[in-house]
C-alpha cells in the first residue's frame, strides 16, 4: 500500500469518531486501531504483555508449554512446511489479551486461515496460513520478538 495512502486513512481514522479501520487490498491487509486519548473516569482492565524473559523464570510462574522444540533444530530436521514470520515485530497467538489462540498444536488448518498476529510499529498484523495441514509444532511464545524470516510454525 502506497505511504501517502496510508498516511491519508491515519488522519481520517484519527479525525473521525470511529476507533477502529481494517481495509483488505491486493497488496495486503492494514487495521488501524484509534485509542482513546481520554481515559473513562471509572477504573478500567489495563492489560499489558509482559517482556520476554532472557533469565529463567522464577519457580512460582508456570512453564510455558507452547514451544515443542527449539526454532533452529525443529526447521532443521521436522519434516513438514514451516510458516516463516513475514516481519519484524511481536507475536500474538490471540487477537486480544484472554482471547483464544488462532491456532494449538493438533490444529486442523485450512489455507488462508489466521493463525497468529504480528504486531509491528502498532498495528497489528493477521498472518494466515500459506499450507494446508495440521500444526505440529509451535514455535514462538506468546507476546515474544520476532525476526523475519524467523520460524513460528511447522504444518504437515
Amino acid at each position: 500500500m502506497d505511504l501517502r495512502k496510508l498516511k491519508t486513512l491515519i488522519d481520517l481514522v484519527s479525525e473521525s469518531n470511529i476507533s477502529e479501520l481494517e481495509i483488505t487490498e491486493t497488496e495486503g491487509k492494514v487495521r488501524i486501531v484509534k485509542t482513546d486519548p481520554h481515559p473513562p473516569a471509572t477504573p478500567q482492565t489495563v492489560y499489558m504483555h509482559a517482556p520476554v524473559q532472557t533469565q529463567p523464570a522464577a519457580l512460582d510462574s508456570a512453564p510455558a508449554p507452547l514451544l515443542s522444540a527449539p526454532a533452529a533444530a525443529v526447521e532443521a530436521e521436522a519434516p513438514g512446511h514451516v510458516v516463516k514470520s513475514p516481519m519484524v515485530g511481536t507475536f500474538y497467538r490471540a487477537a486480544s489479551p484472554g482471547a483464544k489462540p488462532f491456532v494449538e498444536v493438533g490444529s486442523t488448518i485450512k489455507e488462508g486461515d489466521a493463525i497468529c498476529i504480528i504486531e509491528a510499529m502498532k498495528i497489528m498484523n493477521e498472518i494466515e496460513a500459506d499450507k494446508a495441514g495440521t500444526v505440529t509444532h509451535m514455535l514462538c511464545q506468546n507476546g515474544q520478538a520476532v525476526e523475519f524470516g524467523q520460524p513460528l510454525f511447522v504444518i504437515e
